[in-house]
Formats: structure tokens, sequence, C-alpha cells
């Protein structure tokens, strides 16, 4: 009996550390794998605070330390998968995988919950969630889509669900909270404040519908005007060609004349000269014939005979040209040349003022280019900011140096007091300075890789959750940079970029606008990815190094 083939994504077989491929793969006892090295470094950070070592994904704690051992299989089905590539998982695949919301009934292998009731509390997949349909008191249960946060509508304190929303302290809390902490507070049902909030909703999206239509209206005539530009350009292009072909073709027949008049001109003096030349020749050789004649007579010892053939000699006939012919050098064809070099200086001096017209015409042409964003690296500089690292921020072994403006990662804490704002878990930093405005700020890193961030303020600091690393929430925006790749992190989202690699990377921010724009720095500026959001708080920049001695810095530009 033939068997389907297996299919399977990248994500099933990435390292939920490194966000890698699993390199000398290890699986510990939870089930969970990861490279060997990623889950090394983990649990030394966890071996320096306490004796207890967990799984990075699921929390489950082992004591004493597992031992690691690589995984062979996993190893060769990872090195076949990057021979063969990698497939992606089919469609109407409905098993849970590590994003996706679980069923809270299914026993074993979990397949994926397709609804979450706000009642129960409780996610359920298409066959567990059938009696919501079918039982008359399940019928009145509220049903959302799919969420892994639904303990969050749990009041932490009274283990009750919190139906009631305070708007003296604006949260949600239940009806215990009423009876003791918001005793006397202004409380409204839970659904009462949706409604309100509801409205406030819309009116909010009505505003930024009304945006949208004025922004296209915007895009709509900057596409007008790019193809007024390309017409106007096209034909342009096409009329000056025509032209200055016309003139290329005048200069060709001009040529050509002169050629013939001169190659004419050359016949007929030629023509002349071999005349006056077979002439001459001529009158040589009578010459000769006499003098011949008077040789032989001169000879003569018969003096009767001398004196009788003497007066038969012809006399000498008087010659037809001058004694000596004067031919001075012919200048006429000179005078030519020099005529013709006279138009071509002429006309490269007229081609060399008039292109300069022609020149500034071109680029003084009343061309609309409205993107606020900068299109040269002199152009970002004017939005340059100084920004400086803040050590209330910084991981214990992040070392802070050159005026806090670059940050290493060191194999030994440093001596910093205990602060609010500190990260605790991830090897993070912050700046000192809030970000509004246009801003712009260049990172130079060595080693392994960095993550390049910006984040508000009220980003999570404890524990290793996803809420606290730059990129895994929606409170930072993340790229993520190594020898190999770059990557976009936002919110559970990655996305893979393509682009030259650099050891310098620039980040454009128009806070009011909503752009956050990441760059490619070396001898030239290449946009690797461009985020189009509404920001609504200050953001501040962050760095977030892989391993020991990798070096990051915010470079002076100014």
């Amino acid at each position: 009996m033939a068997q389907k083939g297996v299919q399977l994504d990248q994500e099933t077989f990435s390292c939920s550390i490194c966000l890698d491929l699993l390199k000398d793969p290890v699986t510990i006892p939870c089930g969970h794998s990861y490279c060997m090295n990623c889950i090394k470094h983990f649990w030394d950070r966890e071996e320096e605070k306490q004796k207890l070592y967990s799984c990075p994904q699921c929390r489950q704690t082992f004591i004493p330390r597992p031992v690691l051992v690589k995984s062979t299989m996993l190893a060769v089905l990872v090195e076949e998968l990057k021979k063969t590539g990698l497939q992606a998982a089919p469609a109407d695949h409905c098993y849970a995988g590590p994003e996706d919301v679980v069923c809270g009934v299914c026993t074993g292998r979990k397949l994926k919950a397709i609804k979450s009731c706000l009642s129960c509390l409780a996610s359920y997949c298409e066959k567990h969630l059938q009696p919501h349909y079918d039982a008359a008191p399940l019928k009145k249960h509220k049903l959302v889509a799919p969420s892994k946060k639904l303990q969050e509508n749990i009041c932490s304190r009274h283990d009750e669900v919190m139906k009631i929303f305070c708007h003296t302290d604006q949260q949600s809390i239940c009806y215990l909270c009423t009876m003791d902490e918001h005793k006397g507070h202004e409380t409204v049902p839970a659904a009462a404040e949706r409604t309100e909030k509801q409205k406030e909703l819309e009116v909010r999206r009505l505003n930024i519908q009304q945006r949208i239509q004025d922004l296209e209206k915007d895009v709509k005539l900057l596409q007008q005007e790019v193809e007024a530009i390309n017409g106007s350009a096209d034909k342009a292009v096409e009329d000056s060609e025509k032209m200055l072909t016309e003139l290329i073709r005048l200069i060709q027949k001009r040529s050509s004349d002169v050629k013939q008049q001169v190659r004419s001109q050359q016949e007929t003096e030629v023509s002349r000269v071999k005349e006056l030349q077979e002439k001459l020749e001529q009158e040589i050789a009578e010459l000769k014939r006499k003098d011949a004649e008077l040789e032989q007579l001169s000879h003569t010892e018969d003096h009767n005979q001398f004196l009788h053939n003497y007066p038969s000699l012809s006399a000498l006939s008087e010659s037809t040209h001058s004694s000596s012919i004067n031919i001075g050098p012919l200048r006429y064809f000179e005078d030519v040349t020099a005529a013709v070099s006279e138009t071509r200086e002429k006309l490269q001096d007229i081609l060399r003022e008039e292109w300069i017209n022609i020149s500034l015409t071109v680029t003084e042409e009343d061309v609309l280019l409205s993107p606020s964003e900068p299109k040269t690296r002199a152009g970002f500089l004017k939005y340059s900011r100084e920004i400086t690292l803040d050590p209330n921020t910084a991981h214990r072994y992040l070392l802070l140096s050159e005026g806090n403006r670059e940050v290493t990662l060191m194999e030994q804490q440093q001596s910093y007091s205990d602060h609010p704002d500190r990260f605790i878990e991830w090897y993070q930093v912050l700046s000192r300075e809030s970000l509004t405005g246009c801003c712009y700020w260049e990172v130079e890193w060595r080693g392994e890789g960095v993550y390049v961030a910006v984040a508000y303020k009220n980003i999570s600091r404890a524990g290793s959750s996803d809420d606290c690393l730059f990129g895994l929430n929606g409170k930072s925006w993340s790229l993520f940079c190594d020898k190999n790749r770059h990557l976009f992190l936002y919110n559970q989202v990655r996305i893979p970029l393509s682009g030259p690699r650099s050891s310098r990377v620039g980040v454009y921010l128009d806070h009011r606008a909503g752009i956050l724009s990441f760059y490619s720095v070396s001898e030239t500026m290449t946009l690797l990815h461009r985020v189009q959001t509404t920001f609504t708080q200050p953001l501040y920049a962050g760095l977030y190094l892989l391993d020991y001695k990798d070096t990051a810095e915010l470079s002076k530009l100014n």
C-alpha cells in the first residue's frame, strides 16, 4: 500500500532560541529540541541564578541538569532536508504547531483549536466544539477566535472571571474586587464598557478610513505625476535624438561635399601638371635629337663636307616655356584643412556652451518628488541623533563603553545596582534617549550576530518569555543580523530578508508618519525592510547580543 509522503516546514526543524535550523540537535526530557550550544548557553545562565533548569518553550523544570546527547536521527533528517529542500505542510494539516492554540480537550497529540469559549475559558478543536452547537446551555456561551490569552480573563487575586471594568483604575476586575481594593470605585459591566469603546473605535476607524482615502488621492496624483514625468521625458529624448541625428546627418553630408570638392580639384590640378610635364618631355626629346646631329657634324673631318651640311641643320626653335619652373608648396588643400578645423572649433564651442544650458534645463525641471524619506546617506545624516545606552536597562553581562555608545557581551557579571528597568534574562539594553520625530542612527556590530531594535519603554524586563525579547511581541520591532542572513521580527512574525550583508546597519524612524526603515550600509545604502504602522508611544533604540565577546556600537555620525 502506497504511503503519502511526509511534508514539513522549516519552522518544525528550527531552534526556538537562535531561530535557525537545528545544529547538533539535542532533545531534552520534555521532548523539545534545540541546538546543543543554544540550550547549553541558556542553562548556563539559569545555573548562575539557581540550580534549576527549564525548557525555554514549555517551562518544565529538571533537576539535576540533563545530560545532552546529540540526536543522530534528527541530525540526519535535518541534513537530508537541507539537501532536498523543505516543503510546506499541507493546508489541511490540523495538528497544532508551536505557534497554534491547542484544543484543551484532546489527549495525546493535540489538534488545533478553531474557537475559544469566553465562558468555559477553554479552546476547542472542531470535534470538541460540537457540544457548544448542540447543547442548549452551551449555545449561550461566547465563542471567539482561538486565543492563548484566555487566562487573562481570570482575576489573579480571586480566581474569578473578570466581567467588570473599573473606570477609576482603567482595568478589568471581578465582582469580588469591587468589595475590597476597588470598593467605591466607578465601575461598569465589561460589556457596557466594550460598547462605549467600540463606538470610539468606530470613530477612530472612520478617521483612519478618511485618512486612507486622502492618502489614496495623493497616491493617485503622484501616479499621474509619474506618468506625466515619464511621458515628457520620453518625448524629450525622442525629439532630442531626432534633432541631433539630423545635425549628425548634416555634418556627414558636409563632410562628403568637402571630400568630393577636394577630390575634384585634385583631379583638375593633377591633369594640368601632367599635361605640362608631357610637353616638357617632348621638348627634351627634340633637343636631344638636335644635340646628336650637331655632335655627329662636329666629328666630320672633311671641311668642305662640314661647311656643306652645316646650313642644312635646322635652327634651334625658341622654347615655349620658361627656362625654369619654380613650383612653390601647394597651399590650396591646407587652407581647406584650416577652414574645416576652424569650423570644428566653432562647433565644439557652441556645443560646449549649449550643452551646459541643456544640462541645466534638464536638472531644473519642476519634478514632484514628495517622499519624506531621504534617498542618500547624506540626506539621512541630516536627521542623525546622538544616542547613548542606558546602564539602568543593561543586562548584568553587558559591558558599556565609549561613553555608553558601545556594548560588549562579557563572560562575567558587571557591578550594576538593582533597577526595575534592567533586563534580567536576555542580553539586551535600551537607549537613554527617547525617539520621536525624524531620527537616523547607525549600528556597527562584530561577532556572531546582533538584534538591532526599537521598543516602547514599557516592554517587559523580567523573565525569559517572548514578552521581553526584541521582536517577539507587540512592543518592539527588530532586525536580526548575522554573517549569513537578515531577519525582521515583530510580534512573533519572522520575515527572511534579502540584501547585501554588512557589519553596519542604518535605522531611519519617522515617528509621526509611522515609518521605520532598516538599511544595509556600506559604500551604498540598501533598504532591507520598511515598516508602515502607527506608533502610540515614544520609541527607544535597542540592542541584543548573541554570544560572548559580541560587540555593537551606536556610531558617532556628527
